[in-house]
Parts: C-alpha cells; sequence; structure tokens
C-alpha cells in the first residue's frame, strides 16, 4: 500500500520506491530506499512529516503515493 494510506506513528519498511527515474533517485537521496524503516509523524491535508534515516522529512501526497510498504 501506499505510504500516504499509512496511519500515524506506525513503523512500516519501504517495499518499493515508484515514478520515473528523476523521482526515485531523489526519493532515495532522502532515504527512501527499498527495505528501509519509515514512521509517519503527522499528517496535515494530505502533506506528511516521516522519520526515515533518523531525520525528519515533508514530503507531499503524490510523492508519498509513489513510495510502497
Amino acid at each position: 500500500m501506499p505510504l500516504s494510506m499509512v496511519s500515524e506513528g506506525e513503523q512500516n519498511i519501504i517495499k518499493k520506491v515508484g515514478g520515473k527515474e528523476e523521482t526515485r533517485r531523489f526519493l532515495e537521496n532522502l532515504g527512501f530506499v527499498s527495505g528501509g524503516a519509515v514512521t509517519v509523524v503527522s499528517k496535515i491535508d494530505g502533506n506528511m512529516i516521516v522519520n526515515v534515516k533518523d531525520s525528519r522529512v515533508a514530503i507531499g501526497k503524490d510523492m508519498a503515493n509513489r513510495i510502497m510498504v
């Protein structure tokens, strides 16, 4: 399921990062890699703050839909 559907506070493992090559590379540089852990900190109007690799990252709903957990 996409990261955008995950509940707050729930830790998940990233299964796949989709999208165009440029988008995948951008997300991988932020720490969204297959097998990595990600936790949703908060959701506001579809935008999310997530913990990934000991960092907090804000991403939009369109990016969150490309990350499968």
